[in-house]
């Protein structure tokens, strides 16, 4: 549970109130300049219409040392000002009470997960929790032995905004759907299956009616080829022989071709919060979910094939939580110097951890997953 604290305040009464000097001298001056006033202008005065007049003066007598004798309601003079007493009244009141920007997250008696992470030979992904999160959005999959073949297998991360929920149906559901799409086509429909196979889970989203969207970064791997698709700007990047190589291109609104596509089909890019957003909203092109702009952000996917060869070390799929800080060829240093092919036990794990490590020294506070892939496990 989060704790806010409170600072403590007096309730301060009536009466307390109206033994303030301020008012006492205020009144008292008022009670003089009445009662010395001359009958005629009293006469005077109680011909006005003003509701303010008075026909037959009353004396009243005021100082400091017997405010306290005071009525709780008491009579004013014409010539004392509600507005001045209801302004020096205000000054009492307790001060405002700060409430902090921000509260933890209250659990509700279940625990949120700060990270998640899995370890096999043929792969490992650590996902860690962002500073500016109440739990993490970013979710991942691994599918390995398709079919009862150990070359065949299904990699994703999926990295969610406005919630985890849509990480989640994609997570559990894009292996799945691909899958089925894939065993369905020859090697020359690979990509149109992969297609289909994003489309569908997308209805799926939204035959669910949950809000909210998810990036996606995915790698098939069949028959000694490596199918790599996205939406969004989650990214993939290929060492080969120790050298970068991005197989995906991040799908945001100020790419030209992008931006293109969504003035065409009738929508606006805008500079907003500190990046170029759809409809002055949401900063990808591309995503599963976000139905309320499906007219413009799109979740048919971008997809690349390699041949997995000899010279392919390993392939790291990452959400932009890890991008945004890091450069390509950076993480495949960093991958390379405990996973080269030259090391007896490559620590894919440990590199993962490493990995996330960086990025959030440099600034990182949103969710990041880092999975590395060793590709050679599947040749």
């Amino acid at each position: 549970m989060c704790a806010v604290a409170v600072p403590k305040t007096t309730t301060t009464m009536t009466n307390s109130l109206f033994s303030s000097p301020k008012i006492a001298s205020l009144l008292y001056k008022s009670s003089l300049n009445y009662c010395c006033s001359s009958p005629s202008s009293s006469s005077s005065s109680s011909s006005s219409s003003s509701p303010r007049s008075v026909s037959s003066p009353r004396k009243l007598h005021v100082s400091a040392s017997s405010t306290s004798l005071l009525p709780s309601t008491p009579q004013l003079p014409p010539s004392v000002s509600p507005l001045a007493v209801d302004t020096v009244l205000k000054r009492k009141r307790p001060a405002r009470i700060n409430v902090p920007q921000s509260i933890d997250f209250i659990g509700f008696g279940f625990e949120q997960p700060e990270v998640m992470e899995e370890e096999e030979e043929e792969y490992s992904v650590y996902c860690k929790r962002g500073r500016r999160r109440i739990a993490v959005e970013d979710r991942f999959s691994a599918t390995v032995g398709i079919q009862g073949d150990s070359r065949q297998a299904f990699f994703g991360v999926y990295d969610g905004h406005g919630g985890a929920k849509v990480a989640e149906i994609a997570a559990k559901r894009m292996s799945e759907n691909v899958i089925d799409q894939v065993t369905r086509r020859t090697d020359s429909e690979l990509e149109e299956a992969i297609k289909d196979g994003y489309l569908a889970t997308d209805r799926e989203v939204s035959e669910e009616g949950v809000s909210g969207g998810a990036c996606c970064v995915a790698a098939l791997i069949r028959n000694g080829n490596l199918a790599v698709s996205n939406v969004g700007d989650c990214r993939a990047v290929l060492s080969r022989r120790g050298k970068a190589e991005a197989l995906t291109s991040d799908h945001r609104p100020c790419r030209e071709d992008e931006k293109n596509r969504i003035e065409d089909s009738g929508g606006y890019v805008d500079y907003c919060r500190g990046a170029w957003r759809v409809q002055g909203t949401l900063a990808v092109s591309r995503a599963i979910g976000d139905d309320h702009l499906k007219q413009w952000v799109i979740s048919e996917p971008e997809t690349r094939m390699v041949k997995i060869e000899d010279d392919c070390d390993f392939l790291i799929l990452a959400s932009d939580g890890f991008w945004d800080k890091v450069k390509n060829q950076e993480a495949v240093d960093i991958v390379q110097s405990l996973c080269g092919v030259e090391m007896e036990k490559p620590k894919l794990f440990a590199a993962c951890k490493e990995l996330a490590a960086l990025s959030t020294s440099r600034g990182s506070v949103d969710d990041t997953t880092v999975m590395i892939i060793k590709l050679s496990s599947f040749l």
